[in-house]
């Protein structure tokens, strides 16, 4: 495939550091919030890492199914190598061998192997829209047949669990010719694990079944249970010869489904759909840095299988239910997250049925005026703990109306929205609530963290924000401007009058009350529950200016984005609270609780950059390669953590090491969206192009103290 997008791990930095082997990590999934992950090396080193985690219908939820496989060859001259990493405990890791390259083609993880004369390569792919895994095996060069052996390991546990929960007896197995069925004993609501060989000479030996303790050392790191066994019934066997490959299929489909399609079938089929995700996607997005993120963006994107309520729902009416994934492993769909993320996510890249699929799905869990924060894992009912997610909503219809021109969708939204401005005005959940003394827009509820700087831990909100926060109020502002406009544009005068009357008294109250003359910038709470205004340098400020209607005075903006840009801008997004101030945190690391302390304490995120770049093309609209310059540091970072992926955040101190989620939905969105609009001024601008006004971001960001 000679235009497949590749990304290449170094192996010269491999070789020299095996531990970047164990810190990088692949992704693969399969559109209804299964996947398959692991590290570079073959390590199960999280307990999230596994080769099927299958998205059961509720209340299961998604479960580790296979965890990982043992894999050897046996050489003509009966040598028995083995090919992927493993850790147990108490054993130090080596780096493996044989192996020596891993490459991203079209998003889809591949090993090479060299024993000798002998070179293997490895892919894993799961069929999109089924709960299976292939994992196949072809030897591209070499002179002699060899056996391979696979030892599959068993985990059957949710994937949030502890590594140290699951199987903890013998399954119940049934054999087929060389079909296997393994069955929990003591779940057995959990559909049986399906598996077989195809390739030549295959065949499976039952051993009786034994436990096998691995070290997870990612869990150790954050102070999690980081010793589980898995179970194996024994292991399968082929022949490979020159050009010849095998494929373990595992699944939890039925065997009908899982022979559907030949392997190379099942292979063909994925490059052909991700190559029309390519084709459909934005013209500045279909090759190099962008069209990687093009396919990283489909990962979030899935129906809600383990909802089966919204399927059947959306079905009857003629829909199709879609939701947004907010990161890999542990997010399941969060309200906020989808709405930030659809355009990057669904508009830049062509998907616009689905973007409809996903806000018509959210219209349906209004309720008191809020959508749902987040749907926990396994459940059906979404928590409504959130004050901002509802406010995006109107930015993601805005932004989809404005691409596709869906005024049915809008029209049927606008009930909804009237409704949800109504609550906010009266007062609804949470204390959320427009203060009738400014017509601003309050929040706090004691023990709940409502905006999108939510980190809680043993009870403690750590950034609770309570009061009336500067991005909620912009947000409130961009709402309102925009119903007015969709009032008027459908004939409603009389309400949409009210809509900007309010709009009037947010943006009056909001310039005498937010300005913080002695910082040069905005306060970030106002009327803070602990009294007074809140003057901690936050980068929420920033959509007071990067909203389609900004509710800051234009004559502030070049002041505030100044401060922002000089202590908050780094290459990899912005820091969540400037350094100097007393709870500022330089790196994200530690146990649960250190870590939830320094979440929202300067910990940079990713997706900032989008709002920032937003707001900078408003001072400096000819500036497309300033930005282009912003998020280069990206470019990089799609190399290690979660290969061809976004991290969720980074550590605030250079070398800005990524943490959190190895691919986050709203990073990837973010970065994607700004590198399009980029490319479209770019290619605006004469050939000569102007001088960037901002010419060495990175420079700006190695060290704000």
């Amino acid at each position: 495939m000679a235009d497949a997008i590749l990304n290449r791990v170094p192996w010269q930095d491999a070789q020299e550091h095996p531990e970047h082997l164990l810190t990088r990590e692949w992704l693969v999934t399969n559109g209804l919030g299964g996947y398959a992950s692991g590290s570079v090396a073959g390590v199960a080193t999280r307990r999230y890492h596994g080769l099927l985690i299958a998205a059961l219908p509720t209340p299961i939820g998604r479960t580790v199914m296979l965890s990982h496989l043992g894999e050897w060859l046996r050489m003509p001259d009966r040598n028995l190598v083995r090919l992927a990493g493993e850790e147990r405990p108490d054993t130090p890791f080596e780096m493996p061998e044989f192996l020596t390259e891993f490459r991203l083609e079209m998003g889809l993880p591949v090993w090479t192997f060299h024993v000798g004369d002998t070179v293997i390569e490895k892919r894993i792919l799961l069929p999109y829209g089924q709960n299976t895994v292939h994992v196949n095996y072809r030897m591209v060069r070499g002179k002699d047949r060899v056996r391979l052996i696979l030892r599959p390991r068993l985990h059957f546990r949710g994937h949030e669990m502890p590594v140290e929960q699951g199987l903890d007896e013998h399954c119940c197995i049934q054999v087929m010719e060389r079909r296997l069925e393994v069955q929990s004993v003591s779940n057995r609501a959990l559909p049986p694990l399906r598996m077989t060989l195809q390739g030549h000479d295959a065949d499976l030996v039952l051993e009786g079944g034994s436990f096998e303790e691995f070290f997870y050392r990612i869990e150790a790191s954050r102070g999690y249970p980081s010793r589980g066994r898995t179970w194996t019934p024994g292991r399968f066997r082929a022949m490979l010869g020159p050009g010849e490959e095998c494929t373990l299929v595992a699944s939890t489909e039925s065997w009908d489904t899982m022979h559907a399609m030949t392997p190379q079938q099942a292979l063909q089929a994925e490059f052909t759909r991700r190559e029309k995700l390519l084709e459909q996607a934005d013209p500045a997005a279909r090759s190099g840095r962008a069209g990687e993120l093009v396919l990283a963006a489909d990962q979030f994107i899935i129906a809600p299988f383990s909802r089966q309520a919204d399927a059947a729902r959306a079905l009857a009416e003629g829909d199709q239910a879609r939701t947004v994934i907010a990161g890999y492993h542990w997010f399941t769909d969060w309200g906020r997250d989808t709405m930030i993320s659809l355009e990057g996510l669904t508009l830049c890249t062509g998907r616009h049925s689905e973007a409809g699929y996903i806000l018509r799905t959210f219209l349906h869990y209004v309720k008191d005026g809020l959508i749902p924060n987040m749907f926990p894992e396994g459940q059906n009912e979404g928590l409504y703990h959130t004050a901002d997610a509802t406010l995006w909503f109107f930015h993601a219809m805005d932004r989809y109306v404005q691409v596709t021109g869906d005024r049915l969708t809008l029209r049927h939204a606008i009930p909804k929205f009237l409704d949800i401005i109504a609550h906010h005005l009266r007062g609804t959940r949470f204390n959320i609530g427009v203060d009738p003394r400014d017509g601003l827009l309050k929040q706090g509820a004691e023990g709940y963290q409502l905006t999108w700087m939510d980190a809680k831990v043993e009870g403690w909100v750590v950034t609770p924000r309570r009061g009336k926060a500067v991005e909620l109020n912009a947000l409130f502002y961009n709402a309102l401007r925009l119903m007015e406009r969709w009032l008027r544009e459908e004939g409603d005068e009389q309400r949409a009058h009210e809509m900007a009357r309010h709009a009037h008294r947010v943006y009056e109250s909001f310039n005498q009350r937010f300005w913080n003359a002695q910082a040069n910038c905005l306060y970030d709470v106002v009327d803070a529950e602990s009294g007074g205004d809140d003057a901690a340098i936050r980068p929420n400020q920033v959509l007071a200016i990067s909203l389609p209607h900004p509710v800051l005075d234009p004559q502030k903006w070049r002041t505030v984005l100044d401060v922002v840009q000089r202590l908050l801008v780094t290459p990899v997004g912005l820091r969540s609270l400037a350094p100097g101030h007393p709870d500022y945190k330089s790196h994200y690391d530690g146990d649960l609780r250190s870590r939830d302390a320094a979440y929202h304490q300067g910990t940079v995120w990713g997706w900032l950059a989008g709002p920032f770049a937003d707001a900078w093309l408003k001072v400096h609209p000819d500036d497309g390669r300033g930005i282009e310059q912003l998020i280069e540091g990206f470019a990089a970072h799609l190399g290690e953590a979660g290969i061809g992926q976004i991290s969720e955040i980074f550590d605030a101190e250079p070398p800005f090491t990524p943490r959190g989620c190895v691919a986050q939905a709203w990073s990837v969105a973010e970065v994607l969206r700004i590198l399009v609009k980029c490319r479209h001024l770019v290619r605006q601008q004469p050939a000569a192009g102007t001088p960037s006004a901002a010419p060495s971001w990175s420079s700006q960001a190695l060290s704000a103290k």
